[in-house]
């Protein structure tokens, strides 16, 4: 659980890092609207992992850079409130989860794998938001792990 929460920690400095360059430089339409998708899946997931239905929730969108800032701030609050109530009932993480995608699809998945999803999916996206500053002659944003670690 440990390991998760840290993961979880990462993700919330990594995208507070990738905000304060999106609120310094101009960016293009394809790197905010990354960004935007890397948040709104969290919600997404996070929605499914309470139980919750998701399949009407956005994952895509062409929201701005304020939209972005409450969104991270939210989501950070409410995965803390959730890992913290899962670790203080010993909630056992390989538990499944059933969920239904915006396709309509059924899944069952474990709370583990959810979880190291999320914390990897911005990871993945981030880098690609990061190839797109770059092509632009923007200076991309360090997400490494080992960085934040530091």
């Amino acid at each position: 659980m440990k390991t998760i929460q840290k993961l979880f920690e990462h993700l919330n400095w990594a995208n507070q890092s990738i905000l304060e360059k999106f609120q310094n430089v101009e960016i293009g339409e394809q790197q905010l609207r990354l960004f935007t998708h890397i948040l709104y899946s969290e919600q997404v997931w996070l929605t499914r992992l309470k139980g919750m239905d998701s399949s009407q929730m956005p994952i895509w969108s062409d929201d701005d850079i304020t939209v972005c800032a409450k969104l991270i701030k939210q989501n950070e609050e409410n995965f803390k409130t959730f890992l913290a109530e899962i670790a203080k009932t010993k909630t056992d993480l390989n538990n499944l989860i059933t969920y239904t995608n915006s396709s309509g699809k059924e899944f069952m998945t474990s709370i583990r794998d959810i979880l190291t999803h999320v914390a990897l999916h911005g990871q993945y996206h981030r880098g690609q938001i990061n190839s797109r500053l770059r092509v632009d002659g923007i200076d991309p944003v360090n997400t490494d792990y080992i960085t934040f670690v530091r």
